[in-house]
């Protein structure tokens, strides 16, 4: 006999699913994050300013990021007639233009090696997010 309270598909994901897929976004993206700014931090010439570089920079701001991606995916699946159409343009839209202000630093005396660094760092973060979001909030065939 089958559970009555069984899933009745992939489209109802329990709470501990969407949180360890998240935070194990988040644990991955800070660590890639670090990497990339200690290498970042070695072809920044003494003297130039680093921005968003520091670990109390990028963390709060990948978990930051992560959150209202999440709520945006949800939002999108929700809400949206096709959301994995919606998403396919909806996704690599938002993450160029969160580059934005990284090549705007360059104005405020960063280098563009600081410049580059942040804009790996946001694609790193929607590279690791957009995969868990897809698992643990999969988006309806409609």
């Amino acid at each position: 006999m089958a559970d009555a309270t069984a899933r009745t598909g992939a489209l109802a994901p329990t709470t501990a699913e969407v949180v360890v897929g998240l935070l194990g976004a988040a644990v991955i993206s800070i660590a890639v994050n670090a990497l990339i700014a200690l290498v970042a931090g070695r072809f920044i010439p003494d003297g130039t300013e680093r921005m968003g570089l520091a670990v109390a920079e990028y963390a709060p701001a990948t978990v930051i990021g992560i959150a209202l991606g999440t709520l945006g995916w949800y939002l999108v699946r929700r809400f949206a007639r096709d959301p994995r159409r919606v998403l396919r343009v909806l996704v690599p839209v938002v993450v160029v233009l969160s580059w934005i202000p990284d090549l705007g630093i360059l104005a405020g005396g960063a280098s563009l090696v600081n410049s580059l660094a942040l804009i790996a760092m946001h694609t790193v973060v929607a590279a690791a997010t957009v995969p868990v979001l897809a698992r643990v909030l999969p988006l309806e065939a409609r």
